[in-house]
């Protein structure tokens, strides 16, 4: 397991760090009303990367007010569903022509590999914006026959709207900035929402030069506002705004709580998608050849730093060691590095927090008795990294069994009789995503569907579609992401009812 070198940035990518980046507010890039800004590190050297500047309540409401001028009042609202669905297919087109350039931007903020990041970020971000602008003259409402019992003899016309629910905040997480970003925007612009987005501190910049993006590609002003700035100030006044009529949150169950109780003041709609401790469950008649490297992807892929993430591995008895040595073994093989080395296969963690974060499970682990057969350490002293982490011995009553981790720490436990991983898998206050890996495709089917989770991967796992809804159960949010179902989160439904005798 090697350290990689960084090599040189990238020329248009190096252009557009070198100057502090403003914020994006009724169509015009502007500085924070308090004249702050804030940096955003490397994290594969801990340096400074990028000034940005900080957002504030002033800032919330600014952007606030014209996201509300552009929705009631400006060309927005007049658009045909053909014309924004055009407008947000340019948008696509834009991001696909920029892709390595983005995908410089993901690796220096976010610490991904840079083929990751071209390979799967920016073209599923680009994917879902295409996805949502064919979705876009397709929101359609219901003629409804009705009769009413008090009113013989009387005919009515009843139909219902399908309508955008208006100024929509959104606060996106950093694990994956663009991505997010795009799966935030795409539905809201589809339905005729007008948005403040406010990106994850940590990772400013994608968020940024996409709303250059938006610009290019036509959009009018104040429909999409970008204000960068902490969670404290900028998104707590986004979340609390009394002139936004829905908040939408991707990133960890304590802050999406905070969401709820700052939303209550105005009771506006609210949609959360959360943590997770995913149960990734292999039977003993799995396909072992598929099974070992997906299971070491399910946890290993962006650095652990998945919601979805397989963190908890259940491997029947009679394999158990077999399966958790190949994921040891796929896990020592994991180089890392600057994301922007070619030979780099995991890079580092997004902030010295989150290196902080994981370290102290590691730690916790290791006092209630777990085990690391490989990995286990920060590796290195400068940037975030973490040596990929396999933990056996470890019990349903321990932190690193019970709490999101968010790192490549894998916690493994046996299970010897198939009736018995049921109430194990379903043992969480999470129920974002599970896995099962069998030949058996009664038993899959069966277990998928009393598996307590938004989403079940069979024989699979971190598939992801535009077309596919995402979202989960219990304390891993309200709502779904992606497929026609996000329309619901961004639109409601008027009933008109008109006397045909009148």
């Amino acid at each position: 397991m090697g350290i990689a070198v960084s090599p040189q940035i990238h020329p248009q990518v190096a252009d557009f760090i070198e100057k502090p980046r403003k914020m994006l507010i009724n169509g015009n890039w502007v500085s924070a009303a308090s004249g702050k800004t804030f940096p955003t590190y490397n994290p594969a050297t801990g340096e400074v990367l990028a000034q940005v500047a900080e957002g504030d309540r002033e800032d919330i409401e600014q952007a606030v007010k014209a996201a509300r001028k552009a929705f009631d009042h400006g060309p927005w609202r007049k658009m045909t569903a053909s014309e924004r669905g055009r407008l947000i297919w340019k948008l696509a087109d834009l991001l696909e022509a920029h892709t390595e350039e983005f995908g410089y931007i993901e690796s220096l903020d976010n610490g991904k590999p840079l083929g990751i990041a071209k390979a799967a970020d920016v073209p599923l971000a680009a994917d879902l914006f295409r996805y949502m602008a064919g979705w876009a003259t397709k929101i359609e409402g219901n003629t409804i026959p009705i009769s009413v019992p008090y009113t013989p003899g009387a005919k009515y016309l009843a139909y219902t709207l399908r309508e955008p629910v208006g100024v929509v905040g959104q606060i996106i997480p950093w694990n994956f900035p663009l991505l997010m970003a795009a799966w935030k925007l795409g539905p809201a612009l589809a339905t005729g929402c007008t948005v403040v987005l406010k990106p994850a501190e940590q990772t400013p910049l994608s968020a940024l030069r996409l709303g250059e993006l938006i610009m290019e590609a036509g959009f009018p002003e104040g429909v999409v506002n970008i204000v960068p700035g902490y969670g404290e100030t900028a998104g707590a006044a986004l979340a609390a705004h009394p002139d936004v009529d829905k908040v939408a949150f991707t990133g960890s169950t304590e802050v999406g709580k905070l969401i709820v109780h700052a939303a209550a003041g105005n009771l506006k709609k609210v949609s959360l998608e959360l943590g997770g401790k995913s149960p990734n469950v292999v039977f003993k008649d799995a396909d072992l050849d598929a099974a070992i490297p997906g299971s070491a992807s399910a946890i290993f892929f962006n650095h652990g730093q998945c919601c979805c993430a397989g963190s908890r591995l259940y491997v029947e008895k009679s394999i158990y060691d077999r399966v958790v040595e190949g994921v040891a073994e796929q896990a020592r093989k994991i180089r890392l590095g600057s994301g922007l080395d070619p030979e780099t296969q995991m890079g580092p963690l997004v902030s010295k927090e989150q290196l902080d974060r994981v370290c102290g499970y590691l730690e916790a682990g290791f006092s209630e008795g777990a085990k690391a057969i490989t990995g286990g350490h920060q590796s290195g002293n400068k940037g975030y990294f973490v040596e990929p982490t396999v933990l056996v011995n470890t019990q349903e009553n321990m932190k690193v069994v019970k709490e999101e981790i968010f790192g490549p720490v894998v916690a493994a436990m046996p299970f010897s009789d198939p009736e018995e991983i049921l109430p194990r898998a379903n043992d969480s206050t999470y129920g974002l995503a599970a896995a099962v890996w069998t030949r058996d495709i009664n038993k899959a089917h069966r277990v998928a569907e009393q598996l307590r989770a938004g989403t079940v991967w069979i024989n699979c796992y971190n598939i992801f579609d535009a077309a596919l809804p995402f979202g989960g159960y219990k304390q891993s949010g309200w709502g779904r992401e992606m497929g026609h179902d996000v329309l619901n989160l961004y639109t409601q439904t008027k009933a008109v009812c008109a006397n045909l005798a009148a």
